[in-house]
């Protein structure tokens, strides 16, 4: 059924015949064409390509990334070291989308400025498919920002090199100085004040690949890629070593140069995994402030290549806000998803009662995904782990035919009508599902859908058609008020 698929155009991942079914749904309720393929390319889109933003601090590397997203989103405060949650936002250029790794959250000189930059740079270097590196023109190239260009030319990433801080003419003489980096043409920019972000901009997106070259299960018999992801000392690393110890094959391990284990292949339930490895933040990351920050930008480098992620909870200590940062970082990325609760065997009866109460009010936005209670010390239930994977993989990759999604939201909209509002009840007219890992779903409305009637849209979604493990994506379209075309 998947042949008639189309890779790389508008339709999302329709046919053609239910495009053009569906096209016709769009014209008799008065939309038009234009805005139906942009929400379905918008939809359909597979994973975006990650551009890196690195430097040493206060080189306004934060200032250039709101820049970039076009929204005051990273925060940018004057004393270095504000640390902050999230390190991926999206962003668009001329009609491109892509992501975008800030790596300004947390930069103290504690352990030397050096080190603490050229880790920062290397997971950040990682992760991505290009770089933004980012000089301060008016203080010329440090011994720090040599570091950085040696990092940059192992990694063999394509590189543009941002020269920030230049408000006028005597600074342009100042970036045409960093020609010496060797990097290539200097790019001049005032991040405080927009000046040449765009053609910066527009270098970023020759240097970006349209799509990531990490293709999902793209590769016929390529091994599926997970991350195990979860807060520091919650036991990934012990759960890793059982998983491979039990089985026996660790079918190869690709030293990370500088890191741990990054990669390793290893068997299980007779499948081979490919196991993206974050336990073990640098051993001499001893600095608390440092090491979450450390940790976040490493599971998000992590997340960004698995396809599953699968959560290690420490049952036996209270769901923390660092749990919950990292749940949520799994979802915005749009991967399938297991909770594994570990050191099970510690339990007694009134921990575990406490447990599910906590587990039904800090995650209820995650009751969705498969869950596992394990010990990765004893190796109790290491079974149950791959049906759960395989659910979750199987949930992020399903798709509903359009005749079919639209007959189920003719049923709901019926039952259940949205709540009038100032005198209007919105519909939702028809919907398609453009993409799936994760599955995307584009609504098409009458008018504005409250967030509660899309929980409660989602949440019917869940119970007929599954997508067990999988976060859901729906976007609605309302409308544009006009004659209705007939």
């Amino acid at each position: 059924m998947d042949d008639q698929i189309h890779t790389g155009d508008e339709h999302g991942e329709l046919g053609d015949a239910e495009y053009a079914e569906f096209m016709e749904l769009a014209a008799q309720e008065g939309f038009d064409a234009e805005e139906i393929e942009g929400a379905l390319g918008e939809a359909g889109h597979g994973p975006l390509p990650v551009l890196a933003v690195v430097g040493r601090p206060n080189v306004g590397k934060s200032t250039l990334v709101n820049r970039i997203i076009g929204r005051r989103e990273a925060v940018v405060e004057d004393k270095p070291g504000v640390t902050r949650d999230r390190v991926t936002y999206e962003a668009e250029w001329a009609g491109r989308r892509f992501k975008v790794v800030d790596t300004g959250g947390w930069e103290q000189d504690v352990l030397g400025i050096d080190a603490s930059v050229a880790a920062q740079a290397e997971y950040a270097i990682e992760a991505a498919d290009a770089v933004v590196f980012v000089v301060d023109s008016s203080v010329g190239a440090t011994d720090t920002d040599e570091a950085v260009v040696k990092l940059l030319r192992r990694a063999g990433k394509p590189v543009v090199l941002c020269a920030n801080k230049v408000d006028g003419p005597s600074g342009e003489a100042d970036a045409a100085m960093l020609w010496s980096l060797g990097l290539g043409e200097p790019m001049p920019v005032s991040a405080l004040h927009g000046r040449g972000t765009g053609d910066m901009l527009d270098e970023v997106l020759k240097a970006l690949p349209e799509a990531p070259a990490q293709t999902f299960g793209g590769v016929l018999g390529g091994p599926r890629r997970i991350a195990l992801i979860g807060r520091p000392n919650v036991g990934k690393s012990s759960l890793l070593n059982k998983v491979a110890g039990e089985e026996r094959v660790v079918v190869n391990e690709l030293a990370g140069t500088t890191r741990d284990p990054v990669d390793e292949l290893i068997e299980l339930g007779g499948t081979t995994w490919k196991f993206v490895d974050t336990a073990g933040i640098r051993k001499r990351v001893h600095l608390q402030e440092g090491a979450d920050y450390y940790a976040s930008l490493r599971t998000a480098a992590a997340v960004e290549k698995a396809e599953v992620a699968v959560i290690l909870i420490d049952a036996s200590e209270s769901i923390s806000v660092q749990d919950q940062r990292i749940i949520t970082m799994a979802v915005e990325a749009g991967r399938a998803m297991v909770i594994a609760y570990n050191k099970w065997d510690n339990l007694d009866e009134e921990r575990r009662y406490y447990l599910e109460r906590e587990i039904e009010t800090e995650l209820q936005q995650v009751a969705w995904a498969p869950r596992v209670n394990v010990s990765a010390r004893t190796g109790r239930h290491m079974e149950k782990l791959v049906p759960a994977i395989e659910t979750a993989l199987a949930g992020w990759e399903t798709r509903v035919p359009t005749g079919r999604l639209n007959a189920f939201l003719g049923e709901l909209v019926a039952a259940h009508p949205h709540p009038i509002r100032g005198g209007k009840q919105p519909r939702i007219l028809f919907g398609t599902q453009a993409g799936t890992k994760p599955p995307r779903f584009v609504l098409f409305a009458s008018g504005f859908l409250e967030a509660g009637y899309r929980r409660f849209v989602e949440r019917r979604l869940r119970e007929e058609f599954g997508f067990e493990g999988t976060p859901i994506h729906i976007s609605v379209r309302v409308r544009e008020k006009r004659g209705k075309k007939k």
